[in-house]
């Protein structure tokens, strides 16, 4: 993986605030008073224990689920239940799942330009054309006729990865991109993120490979119980955490490692 010491800085912009959110599961609080802004250009990690809420706060970024109190402002548009408000928001955020959600009808070419096709009213031609460029850049545009599952699960989740910049997103949401695939395929696909980030992509990533965030974040966050606990610069994070819950989790996630 390539140094990041010529990457370009973040500025001072917000692109996301998140102001005393709570999401409720029925009786189940996932999440309690987030207070999280993202500025332009920031790399963000979020980790924790499984069932912390971090797959939840992203997934309220971009209104895959409904918060229930305080609001979420993605490039100064409230997140809202108005339809248009949701697609002007989607429209900027582009999200990576854990199992690629590919369509396995469609082959790696059909799944880049359709969504730009139908959203961005794009032509055939500039959609394929704009497709083949971004599987270029994640190192797949060999693979462009082929069906998902002809592709190992790298190649898929960069599939997916080119599939989401296609929109032309000014934001990328990551949700353990990387927990799916076997371990020799992780890094092929932590590369393309670590080039997305030097790029200069505003990130935020639920992940639990601590290397790629202490090489790419800015702010490395930590959650339990549906709070964010602690936040910090990756070299103040992993030298010198300030709670207990952060040093028990970094101690059994670098130890397991």
């Amino acid at each position: 993986m390539t140094s990041l010491e010529h990457a370009s800085p973040a500025t001072e912009t917000p692109m996301i605030v998140m102001e005393h959110v709570d999401k409720w599961y029925g009786e189940f609080k996932a999440l309690t008073d987030i207070n999280l802004a993202v500025r332009a250009g920031e790399k963000i990690v979020l980790c924790g224990p499984s069932g912390s809420g971090k797959s939840t706060l992203i997934r309220c970024i971009n209104h895959l689920e409904i918060y229930q109190k305080g609001a979420i402002r993605v490039e100064g548009i409230t997140l809202g239940s108005d339809p248009g408000t949701i697609d002007a928001v989607r429209r900027e955020v582009g999200m990576v799942f854990q199992n690629f959600n590919l369509f396995p009808h469609l082959t790696v070419l059909e799944n880049c330009t359709l969504a730009p096709m139908r959203s961005l009213r794009m032509s055939k031609a500039k959609a394929e054309a704009t497709a083949r460029r971004l599987l270029d850049r994640v190192k797949i545009l060999e693979q462009a006729e082929k069906y998902p599952a002809q592709l190992s699960g790298g190649q898929q989740q960069r599939v997916a990865i080119a599939r989401a910049l296609c929109m032309g997103p000014k934001v990328m949401l990551f949700d353990e991109p990387t927990s799916a695939l076997d371990p020799e395929m992780v890094k092929e696909v932590l590369d393309t993120m670590v080039a997305l980030a030097e790029e200069g992509m505003t990130m935020i990533c639920v992940t639990h490979e601590m290397g790629f965030a202490r090489q790419v974040a800015d702010r490395v966050i930590f959650m339990a119980s549906g709070e964010i606990v602690e936040e910090a610069p990756p070299e103040v994070f992993f030298s010198n955490p300030s709670h207990e819950r952060t040093k028990k989790f970094l101690g059994e996630i670098l130890h397991r490692h």
